[in-house]
């Protein structure tokens, strides 16, 4: 699996805490919450900030806070960021978003035809989920289902978590699924519909628990409220940042033994196929522990 050099992780890192930064200010400003989820989380809480091989920061937002920041993003961030989602793209296939900081280029490997990806805060909304099993299933199979048609759809070879012959065996089926889809002309439009209309059974009830229905993995992020609200302040790499309020009982549920580090095989990243720094080439982030 190809990997960056370490002057080249650092860059990426240091362009994305300040990214962070500016996003965290922005939200504060604006009483927008989020929270860190994912290996951001697990980094903030295991490392102080980045776990040392990943090149990403996640952040998650419910609905109303979601829809709020992209709204204010596009009217007060323009002059320096670009939001990338499938609204704003079609060969962008994916159900979350990318606050892209203007000037770079940060293009997927299994991604290519997106041009215009830059340098990214990678954003997720999490959405209402109803308390009895069944129905949250229903719920998050079907949204979960049209989400990995836009995969299929757009990108031949995406990116897989699996190893050894499994991988080859999942990497040769999708490969027969994207050219069936071509053939049968499956539009992203209509798997988006659908995949936004499961996503959105829920979203005008009160409910315990939400998620992002749309991971790799079926129910892996399901959250319960209480777990991440009122969110609190913790280090990333010399900056306080939000992360859930039960921050280590959303990682043991997510990771089990969360502090034990994962087998080299497994510390993976996602080093794109054009990586361009534009006028951040020399940037440093000065605060960085």
């Amino acid at each position: 699996m190809k990997t960056y050099d370490p002057q080249t992780l650092r860059k990426v890192q240091d362009i994305e805490l300040m990214i962070l930064k500016e996003f965290d200010t922005f939200c504060h400003n604006h009483h927008i919450d989020y929270a860190l989820v994912g290996g951001s989380a697990l980094g903030a809480k295991r490392h102080g900030g980045f776990i040392p091989w990943d090149d990403d920061i996640d952040v998650m937002m419910n609905r109303k806070d979601y829809d709020q920041f992209l709204k204010l993003a596009e009217k007060e961030l323009s002059d320096k960021y670009f939001i990338l989602d499938y609204d704003h793209n079609h060969n962008y296939p994916s159900m979350n978003a990318h606050l892209c900081l203007k000037g770079t280029k940060f293009v997927p490997d299994d991604a290519r035809e997106l041009k215009d990806a830059g340098i990214f805060l990678d954003l997720f909304c999490f959405d209402n989920i109803p308390e009895e099993q069944k129905q949250m299933e229903y719920q998050a199979k079907h949204a979960w289902f049209w989400g990995k048609l836009m995969i299929l759809i757009k990108v031949k070879e995406p990116t897989l978590y699996y190893y050894g012959f499994k991988r080859k065996v999942l990497r040769f089926i999708l490969k027969l699924a994207y050219y069936f889809f071509k053939l049968i002309h499956l539009s992203t439009d209509k798997c988006y519909k659908k995949a936004c209309y499961y996503r959105d059974l829920y979203r005008k009830e009160e409910t315990k628990r939400f998620s992002f229905m749309f991971d790799p993995s079926l129910y892996t992020s399901i959250l319960n409220k209480d777990d991440v609200y009122p969110t609190r302040r913790m280090n990333f790499n010399g900056i306080q940042v939000n992360v859930p309020h039960k921050i280590e009982t959303y990682l043991e549920t997510r990771y089990g033994d969360y502090m034990t580090l994962p087998p080299k095989e497994k510390q993976h990243n996602h080093l794109p196929y054009i990586l361009n720094f534009g006028p951040y080439k020399d940037y440093i982030f000065e605060e960085r522990q």
